[in-house]
């Protein structure tokens, strides 16, 4: 359960990311530094900055100027790859057309997932079938955007071996069945600045992305420097903000972990609003369980929670599908 924390921990995690594939990791003395700081975040904030992560600056940055110059499109090309269901929820929608507990959220998104082939999960899989719908302008969006994508799922399968050590397991709980085959999903997000009509900084509705807890194991979030809009909320309710850190993702902990951890960790409240008159682009990367797995609390942390489960099995497909299905305007 998230505290009254009044700041987001910043966590250098070069020594895990050099040792995380040791098999003696858990006696590294840097390593043990990382996990008791993972551990306290995800315990107080379920937020945490992360340096020393190893993605090249230049290639964080060139992502979202790609994106920045697909948002700048005109409508009708941006429309070129229009989210429907038949996409597999694959696509661009327009400002409005996401909605977060009823209410239209002042924002434009991409919205891409790991490829499902047909029957691969059979009627659990259907939903998400397809391939994502990748831009041919600006040229270079596809192969930039993979690249990128395949950084963010081997940084985040190696944070998760932290995690794992933090909530007293194996280093690979959340490998195998529980992650081995991670699906992943990646939203390009832009929000419009807030309106300058009459010389006054007023928005016409300043909510970019209503209050909610991600869904799966870990988020990374790449977000504009210079423009602080991403707000968490404490125990007290307080909405803190999370400002744009140079060299620095904004992680946080989803609804599955939550799950698995049995509520040692929290997937805490969180909300952006732009109030800055300037565009604010953001790509988020969600890292998560296989689509098919059965997620349930795991036993060293029911043992450390007090010996009784406090969560239902849920299987993470049929937990994203119901989320995707009623999180747009079609």
């Amino acid at each position: 359960m998230a505290t009254d924390f009044k700041s987001i921990p910043i966590i250098d995690i070069a020594p895990l990311l050099a040792k995380c594939d040791d098999q003696k990791m858990a006696q590294d003395p840097g390593v043990c530094e990382v996990v008791k700081q993972l551990d306290q975040a995800c315990r107080e904030a379920g937020f945490f900055y992360a340096k020393g992560h190893g993605i090249p600056e230049t290639m964080v940055k060139e992502v979202r100027n790609v994106t920045r110059k697909f948002f700048d499109l005109p409508y009708e090309e941006k429309l070129k790859i229009k989210l429907t269901p038949a996409a597999g929820y694959r696509g661009y929608q327009r400002i409005g057309e996401n909605i977060t507990k009823g209410v239209p959220d002042m924002h434009e998104a991409v919205d891409c997932y790991k490829e499902l082939k047909q029957g691969m999960y059979g009627a659990l899989g259907k939903p998400m079938e397809g391939c994502n719908q990748w831009p041919h302008n600006p040229s270079n969006f596809k192969e930039l955007m993979e690249e990128y994508i395949s950084l963010c799922t081997e940084l985040s399968r190696k944070i998760m071996r932290g995690i794992a050590l933090a909530l007293g397991g194996s280093p690979d709980e959340f490998e195998g069945k529980r992650g081995g085959d991670a699906f992943w999903v990646m939203r390009l997000i832009g929000y419009p600045g807030a309106s300058t009509a009459n010389g006054k900084s007023k928005p016409e509705n300043d909510i970019g992305c209503g209050a909610h807890t991600d869904y799966g194991l870990l988020t990374l979030v790449n977000q504009d420097e210079n423009i602080t809009a991403l707000q968490v909320r404490n125990q007290s309710g307080e909405w803190i903000s999370a400002p744009p850190i140079p060299g620095t993702f904004v992680c946080n902990i989803g609804d599955m972990l939550k799950i698995l951890s049995n509520g040692l960790y929290d997937s805490t409240l969180h909300r952006v609003i732009n109030t800055s008159p300037t565009y604010r682009v953001c790509v988020a990367y969600f890292y998560e369980p296989n689509y098919d797995a059965a997620v349930e609390p795991l036993e060293v942390c029911v043992q450390r929670s007090g010996g009784t489960r406090k969560f239902e099995k849920a299987v993470y497909g049929e937990h994203l599908v119901s989320k995707v299905q009623t999180n747009f305007v079609m």
